[in-house]
């Protein structure tokens, strides 16, 4: 069973979660309160909004752009191009990362189909669109996948990475999950993650990866700010907060 972006009557995405809202955050009001000088000023932010204040490259500082779909790549996503066009497909292990990317891939302006695969998975892809290309020809080399020289994590790429295989290690860590095939990309990926501030172990195959590992208060809450709040559908403790 299939579900296809192009098709007028789609089936749903697997519903053991309730299709996500949007989570694009609202536009922050502010009321404007007299002073003494005559001229409306901002009324002062209050400590539990001073809290929320965006994090810089943080999910919620910018709108919602195709290049964030590195973020897929970096973990266990795949591209692969035709002709002038690219696809980009990603195996996730649950329902709710299936309506989670879904929603994310709409908000970038590009269809997206599933189905279920062995071992209880599921296989989110794209269409071919020539909207992927660019990124397709910055990450492959061949048909091998490669981060680009000047591969950087955002926050929305990191929240792209975590919903499609971010998992939580109890009782004090989090894995990013790699791809199995990709171990020629780890180093760099590992390099980007240090420079967003979340330097990780990488933990082989054999070590119940591949995967870094993302341990300590301080690292753990810095991904939590970089990520944003967690999706509507995602099931609780499965989201760093």
């Amino acid at each position: 069973m299939s579900l296809s972006g192009l098709d007028d009557t789609p089936a749903e995405p697997p519903a053991l979660f309730p299709a996500p809202e949007s989570d694009a955050p609202a536009p922050a009001r502010r009321r404007a309160v007299p002073a003494q000088s005559g001229r409306p000023q901002p009324e002062p932010i209050q400590a539990a909004e001073a809290g929320r204040q965006l994090v810089f490259f943080g999910a919620e500082a910018a709108e919602p752009a195709v290049a964030d779909l590195a973020g897929l790549l970096a973990g266990p996503g795949e591209v692969v191009r035709m002709g002038g066009t690219a696809r980009l497909s990603v195996q996730v292990d649950a329902a709710w990362r299936v309506h989670v990317l879904v929603a994310e891939l709409a908000a970038r302006g590009l269809a997206a189909s599933w189905e279920p695969t062995e071992g209880e998975r599921h296989a989110v892809r794209t269409s071919y669109t020539r909207v992927l290309k660019p990124l397709a020809a910055g990450w492959l080399h061949g048909t091998a996948k490669r981060p680009p020289a000047t591969f950087h994590l955002t926050g929305r790429r990191l929240r792209l990475w975590l919903a499609a295989a971010g998992t939580p290690e109890p009782p004090d860590g989090f894995l990013l999950r790699l791809g199995p095939d990709d171990r020629e990309c780890w180093e760099r990926i590992g390099v980007a993650l240090a420079a967003a501030g979340l330097a990780g172990t990488l933990l082989d195959p054999h070590d119940g990866g591949p995967a870094f590992r993302i341990t300590g208060r301080r690292r753990l809450s810095r991904l939590a700010e970089l990520v944003g709040a967690p999706p509507p559908a995602t099931p609780p403790q499965s989201w760093p907060t």
